[in-house]
């Protein structure tokens, strides 16, 4: 037992009693902590601002036997531009479902939170595709969770040349004539698959620092949707 004081950001709030709520934080080595927070709905609580959804801030909390307690709570940004856009806020709620999906308590988060915290921003403060923002967040995820494609070679012979298309059964790139007995292949253009090796490769604060035509974006996006659910044996949109 004791107090911890850590960074985080809301994913979940969910209301409590009379005026009470339970909220689920993010956090860096703590991973995913469900908390209740006394009174934040009372509207002079001073927890009421650092307990809405997509608040990321420092927190002051409670840990018990069993369970946590939010003492306190610093907000250091709000989103706002994600909240009152209704299309962004659609792709952050997937994005968050996911997130929610593959997160747990003990475990140490913080690259998936860097990842997260990266892709609000980009969200929030430019005009980027939103379908190309959803695709580099699931490839770049599967890399995390320990499902980076192979993108060098061919992932069923090695071979280094003439790489035609990607397999989703065999998490990378295969070559023409392995391509040729993969009922799982998708054939994508040049462009995409030198998005896919970027994705893979690139340091974190340069993720999204790419742009691809609307053809490019529907294979990516295809692509990314196929491999994340295969992965996770899940059925995202």
């Amino acid at each position: 037992m004791g107090i911890i004081k850590v960074n985080g950001i809301i994913l979940r709030e969910n209301n409590l009693g009379d005026a009470d709520k339970m909220v689920t934080i993010l956090t860096p080595n703590y991973g995913k902590i469900g908390c209740a927070a006394k009174g934040a709905r009372r509207p002079r609580s001073a927890l009421m601002a650092g307990t809405q959804f997509l608040c990321f801030g420092e927190f002051l909390i409670f840990k018990g036997n069993n369970s946590y307690r939010l003492n306190s709570c610093e907000p250091k940004e709000f989103f706002y531009n994600i909240r009152t856009d209704l299309n962004k806020l659609e792709y952050v709620s997937n994005i968050t479902r996911i997130v929610n999906d593959v997160t747990d308590e003990n475990q140490n988060t913080y690259r998936i939170l860097q990842l997260y915290l990266n892709t609000l921003y980009i969200i929030s403060e430019t005009e980027k595709s939103l379908e190309l923002i959803y695709s580099v967040f699931k490839i770049r995820l599967m890399c995390i969770l320990g499902f980076m494609p192979i993108i060098n070679k061919c992932s069923n012979c090695g071979e280094s040349e003439n790489l035609e298309g990607f397999s989703i059964k065999n998490n990378g790139f295969k070559c023409k004539e392995c391509a040729n007995l993969d009922s799982s292949i998708m054939r994508v253009s040049q462009s995409t698959k030198d998005a896919i090796k970027y994705i893979v490769m690139s340091p974190p604060k340069k993720l999204y620092s790419f742009n691809l035509g609307d053809e490019n974006i529907r294979e990516l996006s295809l692509l990314s949707k196929l491999y994340l659910n295969d992965k996770l044996e899940k059925d995202y949109i």
